[in-house]
């Protein structure tokens, strides 16, 4: 199961003794305060705290245009004219702390982000438990022929059904002799910091990760992307979901110009201009290699 018993009972004390503030809170994230969002097999996302709301990113804005400027533009529209215009301080003002329960392999890829302060539940000290992330069948995939570090199409039948076995078999061996090796029935044990070293990337670990909304976004725009790895993709989509409710407008604006914008090149823009004047382009005379040609295409077409 996703929560401890324990935890489970840490989150209901918690939100059992609201506090009064005199800090600006914002409503939909309160509503999220502690409560844990299921992801994938045995993990979650939950917020532990937060600070600021879209009230905060124009407070921090106005700091440098000085009075009198509230009244040109509504916080909306000046939070869409940050983002548009790639002004990331004022959304350093915002930041949230996060829970998070996910598997070794996916940690790996999310600590790629630096811009954040993590502290991990260790292993030197507490012993991890037996829960490992095997994908359902729909998302047992063999390897692109397109993209290395991508998927294919979903494995079927007898095919499917083995890897499945395989990873199962594997992550309780594993685990098995993890057990065995730090055991202190009858022989002394290995110290936990060596036995963990023989446990799989399937493994769950858990963190607390503190990051600032700008940099949040910088993770959601490549993790929350369709191209991501579904494993990771799934945590970065119940991130989203709790953004939402925190910062309504910056994240309305941020879904607009990031996750449902593109970036094109000098090139592609010509290529766009040549198109609008009923100019027949190809990638041969588009000046674009053949995999630049094909991600231009996927933007004009809407494909992915």
């Amino acid at each position: 199961m996703p929560l401890s018993p324990e935890q489970q009972a840490e989150i209901d004390e918690l939100r059992s003794q609201p506090r009064e503030t005199l800090r600006s809170v914002a409503p939909g994230m309160e509503a999220h305060l502690y409560k844990a969002l299921p992801v994938l097999d045995h993990g979650f996302v939950r917020v532990i705290d937060y600070m600021g709301d879209d009230a905060a990113i124009c407070q921090a804005a106005r700091v440098s245009y000085g009075k009198g400027t509230k009244s040109v533009q509504n916080d909306e529209g000046l939070i869409r004219y940050l983002m548009r215009h790639w002004h990331s301080t004022p959304f350093e003002m915002c930041e949230i702390k996060l829970h998070v329960k996910l598997p070794v392999f996916v940690a790996r890829q999310w600590i790629r982000h630096r811009t954040a302060n993590v502290n991990e539940y260790s292993a030197r000290y507490s012993i991890l438990d037996r829960e490992f992330y095997i994908p359902t069948p729909d998302h047992v995939n063999a390897q692109s022929v397109v993209n290395n570090q991508g998927r294919g199409g979903v494995l079927q039948g007898a095919e499917a059904a083995r890897v499945l076995e395989i990873l199962k078999a594997d992550s309780n061996r594993a685990y098995d002799h993890y057990e065995e090796m730090i055991s202190q029935d009858g022989q002394d044990g290995l110290a936990r910091e060596l036995a963990r070293m023989n446990l799989p990337a399937n493994v769950y670990t858990q963190w607390y990760w503190k990051v600032d909304l700008h940099n949040l976004f910088h993770f959601l725009r490549l993790r929350a992307d369709a191209h991501a790895q579904y494993e990771i993709r799934v945590y970065a989509d119940a991130i989203c979901k709790v953004v939402a409710d925190w910062v309504p407008a910056a994240y309305g604006a941020f879904e607009d110009y990031r996750l449902g914008g593109a970036t094109l090149s000098g090139k592609a823009l010509d290529c766009v201009r040549r198109m609008l004047k009923g100019e027949a382009v190809t990638q041969e005379d588009s000046g674009m290699s053949k995999g630049e040609w094909r991600e231009f295409e996927a933007v004009l077409g809407g494909s992915e």
